[in-house]
């Protein structure tokens, strides 16, 4: 299933895209999708409906962020070899894992915001992970089955905040509108090989990242088994993997966001995205 949020800020109603790339309301039957609605149980249970019997709806208008809401929004860090290489860092040993503010989740057309003060806005296509059980201890054969989907997400970075400012990552991660994610929720069932899904980034155009899940130094179940031991994981949590190469930091010179740009995303078969940048108020 491809399951979508649709509407104005904050009224948002659950949909679904049936196979003729139509959307369904579904809100009869999933008021909402975050925390136990998108656990692996309640997405059973929507899978038994068939998409003819839901209302269609002609004209959804704006799609909003995939979930309303995320217990917590994780991030790996340096998790492409490429991009370890473009910032000239060693691969890590084992998963960077951040956080993202949960305040930073925004839809997949909305404008990104360059925050006050910022000097060095960066760009990150990234393939999400949505978890759909409580996983605790699980073992890398055992992860996927924790898993309930996956999504685009840019995560947005300033870079100046968040490595020149004596502080977390986490700062230069969560300014509100930093976590696009969406189009859609698809279910795992979906994509049979999170290591094979192409990612890419256009700005203005022109293409500054493309590469494949592949180059990830770490696996979804990897990832997923790793931070495991260190946390229980909760439905609907969210994982941002980690970016491949092509970001602006790792240019020369070096390339940040300005208002007017337009970033449009994609991760294989999860949908495509589309933010214009535009200076905070």
């Amino acid at each position: 299933m491809k399951l979508l949020r649709y509407g104005p800020v904050g009224q948002e109603k659950t949909g679904l895209l049936d196979s003729e790339g139509r959307v369904r309301d579904l809100s009869a039957h999933a008021p909402d999708l975050a925390g136990e609605a998108v656990s692996k149980d309640a997405l059973a249970r929507l899978a038994q409906i068939d998409p003819d019997s839901l209302p269609l709806v002609e004209e959804p208008g704006r799609i909003g962020a995939c979930l309303a809401r995320v217990p917590n929004f994780f991030c790996i860090g340096l998790n492409y070899a490429k991009h370890a290489a473009e910032t000239g860092a060693q691969p890590p040993a084992e998963p960077i894992i951040f956080s993202k503010a949960s305040s930073a989740l925004s839809g997949p057309f909305d404008p990104v915001q360059i925050p006050r003060g910022s000097e060095k806005c960066d760009w990150e296509v990234e393939l999400g992970v949505v978890i759909g059980r409580e996983t605790l201890y699980v073992s890398e054969d055992e992860a996927l089955d924790h898993v309930a989907g996956y999504c685009t997400i840019n995560d947005v970075s300033e870079r100046a905040f968040q490595i020149e400012r004596g502080g977390q990552w986490i700062k230069g991660k969560s300014a509100p509108t930093f976590g696009p994610i969406g189009p859609w929720l698809v279910t795992a069932d979906e994509i049979a090989d999170p290591q094979a899904l192409r990612v890419t980034l256009d700005l203005n155009g022109e293409r500054v990242q493309d590469e494949t899940t592949g180059d990830m130094i770490f696996t979804v179940a990897q990832i997923v088994s790793h931070m495991s031991q260190f946390m229980k994981l909760m439905p609907g949590d969210v994982i941002a993997t980690g970016t491949p190469s092509g970001v602006g930091m790792g240019m020369k010179p070096q390339r940040f966001l300005k208002p007017g740009d337009v970033m449009e995303i994609e991760v294989e078969g999860l949908g495509r995205q589309r933010q214009d940048a535009v200076a905070a108020q």
